[in-house]
């Protein structure tokens, strides 16, 4: 039975799809932008209409960005000899936020999970061994410390190794199981500072 009119039904299932928001929230995040004033709702819909057009991925790292490269690519401070791996733009995010590391990264979307029919070729391993090719001293793997995760650590690992290019990847510290994007900065600090080579 529909409760609501159609209006508001259709709202509540749209945001239901979003990662993290169940039936309840959804029902409580819909009401809430009913009640905000007209101008708040154009301006939230213009910036997700806004957003969806103009992000892309980086063209050095593969984050997500509206330029063509990213702010931390295009940074000449940033020390473009170390490569810091991570699976999503969100854990990039995570170590940024510690301020202790220095080099770049390269965004992986996604870890390698064949029981999900994910394979090497559905994430962004291709433009990583392209950026191999240039001037490149260590590459630190922060995937997550999951299987996927430690997984994906060793494919990468197989890759980069015959190349002499040093592969480290980050230390415990980091829960197993846990995500990147949840875990505290000290957490994430010293998981980089005892970081292991591989």
């Amino acid at each position: 039975m529909d409760i609501y009119s159609g209006y508001i039904s259709r709202l509540i299932a749209e945001l239901a799809v979003l990662p993290g928001i169940g039936s309840k929230s959804a029902q409580r995040l819909a009401f809430h932008i009913i009640n905000m004033p007209k101008e708040q709702v154009t301006k939230l819909a213009e910036a997700m209409t806004q957003a969806r057009e103009n992000i892309r991925y980086c063209g050095v790292c593969c984050t997500l960005t509206d330029r063509d490269v990213c702010p931390v690519c295009s940074n000449p401070a940033r020390n473009k000899k170390q490569i810091m791996v991570v699976e999503n733009p969100r854990d990039m995010t995570a170590y940024e936020k510690t301020g202790k590391y220095e080099g770049v990264y390269h965004v992986l979307h996604g870890a390698i999970n064949p029981s999900l029919g994910i394979g090497p070729s559905q994430i962004r391993l291709k433009e990583l061994i392209q950026r191999l090719q240039e001037d490149v001293d260590e590459v630190i793997i922060a995937t997550n410390s999951s299987i996927e995760g430690e997984t994906t650590a060793m494919y990468i690992s197989k890759l980069i190794k015959p190349t002499g290019i040093k592969v480290t990847r980050i230390a415990s510290g980091v829960p197993v199981g846990g995500e990147l994007e949840y875990i505290d900065e000290v957490t994430l600090s010293r998981a980089l500072d005892a970081r292991v080579e591989l």
